[in-house]
Protein backbone atom coordinates (compact mmCIF):
# COMPACT_ATOMS: atom_id res chain seq x y z
CA UNK A 1 0.00 0.00 0.00
CA UNK A 2 0.90 3.35 -1.06
CA UNK A 3 2.16 5.20 2.29
CA UNK A 4 2.99 8.99 3.26
CA UNK A 5 5.88 9.26 6.25
CA UNK A 6 5.96 12.85 7.46
CA UNK A 7 8.87 13.18 9.82
CA UNK A 8 11.29 16.20 10.44
CA UNK A 9 14.61 14.17 11.72
CA UNK A 10 15.82 12.86 8.76
CA UNK A 11 17.62 10.07 10.66
CA UNK A 12 14.38 8.37 12.17
CA UNK A 13 12.33 8.88 9.02
CA UNK A 14 14.80 7.06 7.11
CA UNK A 15 15.23 4.28 9.83
CA UNK A 16 11.10 4.02 10.43
CA UNK A 17 11.08 3.90 6.16
CA UNK A 18 13.71 1.33 5.97
CA UNK A 19 11.45 -0.53 8.49
CA UNK A 20 8.18 -0.40 6.68
CA UNK A 21 9.24 -0.87 3.64
CA UNK A 22 11.03 -4.12 5.02
CA UNK A 23 7.48 -5.15 5.65
CA UNK A 24 5.92 -4.66 1.96
CA UNK A 25 4.97 -1.57 2.62
CA UNK A 26 5.74 1.49 -0.28
CA UNK A 27 6.42 4.21 1.28
CA UNK A 28 7.28 7.81 0.50
CA UNK A 29 8.91 10.54 2.85
CA UNK A 30 8.16 14.24 3.50
CA UNK A 31 10.62 16.05 5.93
CA UNK A 32 8.29 19.18 5.94
CA UNK A 33 4.67 20.31 5.57
CA UNK A 34 4.32 21.81 2.73
CA UNK A 35 6.60 18.76 1.05
CA UNK A 36 3.42 16.03 2.61
CA UNK A 37 0.81 18.67 1.47
CA UNK A 38 2.18 18.76 -1.86
CA UNK A 39 2.76 15.15 -2.28
CA UNK A 40 -1.12 14.50 -0.74
CA UNK A 41 -1.97 16.98 -3.90
CA UNK A 42 0.14 14.76 -6.43
CA UNK A 43 -1.36 11.63 -5.48
CA UNK A 44 -3.49 10.78 -2.09
CA UNK A 45 -1.59 7.36 -0.14
CA UNK A 46 -4.00 5.06 1.36
CA UNK A 47 -1.99 5.63 4.77
CA UNK A 48 0.09 7.87 6.83
CA UNK A 49 2.50 7.85 9.70
CA UNK A 50 2.47 11.73 10.67
CA UNK A 51 4.86 12.90 13.51
CA UNK A 52 3.14 15.95 15.55
CA UNK A 53 5.62 18.64 15.35
CA UNK A 54 7.15 19.19 12.38
CA UNK A 55 9.93 21.81 12.52
CA UNK A 56 7.88 24.99 13.16
CA UNK A 57 4.71 23.08 11.69
CA UNK A 58 2.01 20.73 12.72
CA UNK A 59 1.07 17.71 11.63
CA UNK A 60 -2.55 18.20 12.84
CA UNK A 61 -2.78 20.17 9.68
CA UNK A 62 -2.26 17.14 7.22
CA UNK A 63 -5.16 15.24 8.41
CA UNK A 64 -7.51 16.74 6.94
CA UNK A 65 -5.55 16.73 3.49
CA UNK A 66 -5.02 12.99 3.91
CA UNK A 67 -8.87 12.05 5.33
CA UNK A 68 -10.54 13.63 2.75
CA UNK A 69 -11.84 12.55 -0.38
CA UNK A 70 -13.60 8.86 -0.80
CA UNK A 71 -10.33 6.93 0.59
CA UNK A 72 -9.43 8.53 3.40
CA UNK A 73 -5.95 7.29 4.30
CA UNK A 74 -5.83 5.79 7.28
CA UNK A 75 -3.56 8.40 9.74
CA UNK A 76 -1.14 7.60 12.55
CA UNK A 77 -0.21 10.56 14.50
CA UNK A 78 3.35 9.62 16.22
CA UNK A 79 4.65 11.93 18.84
CA UNK A 80 7.21 12.26 21.52
CA UNK A 81 5.30 15.10 22.66
CA UNK A 82 1.80 12.98 23.94
CA UNK A 83 -0.96 14.83 25.73
CA UNK A 84 -4.75 14.26 25.77
CA UNK A 85 -5.52 17.17 24.18
CA UNK A 86 -3.25 17.00 21.03
CA UNK A 87 -4.26 13.01 20.99
CA UNK A 88 -8.36 14.32 21.08
CA UNK A 89 -7.21 16.88 18.75
CA UNK A 90 -6.10 14.35 16.08
CA UNK A 91 -8.65 11.68 16.18
CA UNK A 92 -11.46 14.72 15.82
CA UNK A 93 -9.17 15.83 12.49
CA UNK A 94 -9.49 12.02 11.52
CA UNK A 95 -6.11 10.36 12.72
CA UNK A 96 -6.93 6.62 12.78
CA UNK A 97 -4.38 6.07 15.69
CA UNK A 98 -2.16 8.27 17.81
CA UNK A 99 1.00 6.57 19.18
CA UNK A 100 4.26 8.08 21.62
CA UNK A 101 7.60 8.22 20.67
CA UNK A 102 9.56 5.67 20.98
CA UNK A 103 7.05 3.54 19.51
CA UNK A 104 7.97 0.16 17.82
CA UNK A 105 7.92 -0.77 14.54
CA UNK A 106 5.27 -3.53 14.90
CA UNK A 107 2.77 -1.05 17.13
CA UNK A 108 3.30 1.43 14.19
CA UNK A 109 2.63 -1.11 11.38
CA UNK A 110 -0.19 -2.55 14.07
CA UNK A 111 -2.26 0.74 14.03
CA UNK A 112 -1.84 1.02 10.00
CA UNK A 113 -3.42 -2.19 9.67
CA UNK A 114 -5.86 -2.98 12.09
CA UNK A 115 -9.10 -3.03 10.44
CA UNK A 116 -11.63 0.05 12.21
CA UNK A 117 -13.66 -2.86 13.64
CA UNK A 118 -10.95 -3.69 15.44
CA UNK A 119 -9.55 -0.50 16.54
CA UNK A 120 -8.89 0.07 20.15
CA UNK A 121 -12.21 0.24 22.63
CA UNK A 122 -11.99 3.09 24.70
CA UNK A 123 -10.66 2.38 28.46
CA UNK A 124 -12.75 2.27 31.18
CA UNK A 125 -12.94 5.49 33.77
CA UNK A 126 -10.10 5.28 35.76
CA UNK A 127 -11.10 4.33 39.32
CA UNK A 128 -9.29 7.95 40.50
CA UNK A 129 -9.62 11.23 39.12
CA UNK A 130 -6.87 12.89 37.92
CA UNK A 131 -4.74 15.05 39.93
CA UNK A 132 -5.42 18.80 39.91
CA UNK A 133 -1.85 19.52 38.43
CA UNK A 134 -2.52 16.88 35.60
CA UNK A 135 -5.59 18.79 35.13
CA UNK A 136 -3.50 21.82 34.70
CA UNK A 137 -1.03 20.54 32.97
CA UNK A 138 -3.28 18.98 30.17
CA UNK A 139 -5.42 22.02 29.72
CA UNK A 140 -2.43 24.08 28.70
CA UNK A 141 -1.80 21.79 26.19
CA UNK A 142 -5.24 21.83 24.99
CA UNK A 143 -5.21 25.92 25.15
CA UNK A 144 -1.12 25.81 23.19
CA UNK A 145 -2.88 23.75 20.67
CA UNK A 146 -5.36 26.03 20.05
CA UNK A 147 -2.86 28.80 19.78
CA UNK A 148 -0.62 26.65 17.39
CA UNK A 149 2.02 26.25 19.85
CA UNK A 150 2.31 30.83 20.09
CA UNK A 151 3.62 30.98 23.77
CA UNK A 152 2.47 34.10 23.93
CA UNK A 153 -0.85 33.85 22.85
CA UNK A 154 -1.28 30.79 25.17
CA UNK A 155 -0.57 32.57 28.16
CA UNK A 156 -2.90 35.82 27.57
CA UNK A 157 -5.92 33.34 26.79
CA UNK A 158 -4.80 31.33 30.20
CA UNK A 159 -4.52 35.09 32.41
CA UNK A 160 -1.16 34.29 33.39
CA UNK A 161 2.06 35.50 32.77
CA UNK A 162 4.24 34.52 30.09
CA UNK A 163 6.96 33.66 31.58
CA UNK A 164 5.40 31.84 34.25
CA UNK A 165 4.00 29.84 30.88
CA UNK A 166 7.25 29.15 29.96
CA UNK A 167 8.51 27.70 33.64
CA UNK A 168 5.43 25.08 33.48
CA UNK A 169 5.68 23.96 30.00
CA UNK A 170 9.62 23.04 30.64
CA UNK A 171 8.61 20.41 33.45
CA UNK A 172 7.47 17.08 32.54
CA UNK A 173 3.99 16.23 32.41
CA UNK A 174 2.66 15.32 36.05
CA UNK A 175 1.60 11.50 36.36
CA UNK A 176 -1.66 10.74 36.25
Amino acid sequence: MKTLLVEDDPVFSDVLATALRRRGFDVTVALSCEEAASLINQSPPDLAVVDLRIGTGSGLTLIPLLTRGPRPARTVVLTGYGSIATAVEAVKLGASQYLTKPADIDAIVAALTAPDSQAPQPLPAAPRPLSVKRVEWEHIQRVLTENQGNISATARSLGIHRRTLQRKLQKRPVRQ
